[in-house]
């Protein structure tokens, strides 16, 4: 008989799919992100940031690293988190060989565990980030809710995730069509949604080529909104951020051919 996982399990189900595919991501992502990250995340993340010299800045989740490095590189003091050792280990490598080594600090830590995240150090932080990871945390309150409570009163909390609406729920399919359009042949992209309100949990392919599949947890965007409500915080800003015009090469699937649904959402939290 078939028996569920709960939260706990999956979380550490979770964190040992990424502890196999964090090398293989870490070549995909190199030191300065790939496509996505470093034309539509973070120019949308550090509008909505817009990080000071000499801020303090939790990087949630972070990853490899490659925006601890950025806002390093805009002279914030950067700490780091993943719940992924082999992440954070990347995340130290490439740190000790850049030029702001010594603004950036990285730990292990799970952004499921609130009192672990508590021990950073109340109001310390003058922005927190969280880019490309609230999707693969069965639950996002714990970090919420601790990120109230590290914030300074006047600190702000960025988010980036793959868009609730246009990008994440399992009943989604990408369409290329062809229309005959006055004796022309126009090829059109579009995207078919048959599920959307129900949050899910799956497991899927982030990267083409990725051997090991990871887990995502599909939330609508009233749901994700009202978990930040919840905690204590407003929104004071949202960007969509499209794809740049179509691109050569690009498979015809990809994401570079839909420039009118935007994939990704980033969003500002007071």
């Amino acid at each position: 008989m078939h028996q569920e996982l709960n939260m706990t399990d999956i979380n550490q189900a979770s964190r040992a799919a990424w502890e196999q595919i964090a090398e293989f991501w870490d070549q995909q992502q190199g030191a300065e992100g790939n496509a996505s990250h470093r034309e539509m995340i973070a120019p949308a993340a550090l509008r909505l940031l817009n990080v000071q010299p000499g801020e303090t800045v939790l990087d949630a989740a972070c990853g490899n690293g490659v925006f601890s490095r950025r806002l390093a590189a805009l002279g914030a003091n950067v700490v780091g988190f993943d719940f992924s050792a082999a992440m954070v280990a990347n995340s130290r490598a490439y740190a000790a060989n850049h030029p702001q080594a010594n603004r950036m600090t990285f730990y292990e830590m799970d952004a499921t565990d609130e009192a672990q995240l508590l021990t950073l150090g109340a109001g310390k932080f003058d922005a927190i980030v969280c880019l490309m990871a609230f999707m693969d945390m069965p639950e996002i309150a714990p970090l919420c809710r601790a990120a109230r409570q590290l914030l300074k009163p006047s600190g702000r909390f960025v988010f980036a995730l793959l868009h609730p609406c246009f990008n994440s729920a399992p009943g989604l399919s990408r369409i290329v069509e062809e229309e005959d359009r006055e004796g022309t042949m126009v090829e059109t992209h579009a995207i078919r949604i048959t599920r959307y309100l129900t949050p899910s949990t799956s497991k899927g392919i982030g990267i083409v080529g990725q051997t090991v599949p990871q887990y995502y947890f599909h939330r609508p965007l009233h749901q994700v909104l009202q978990t930040c409500f919840e905690a204590g915080f407003v929104l004071t800003g949202l960007e969509e951020p499209a794809t740049p015009p179509k691109r050569e090469g690009a498979r015809p699937l990809s994401w570079f051919n839909f420039p009118e649904i935007p994939p990704f959402l980033v969003a500002r939290l007071r």
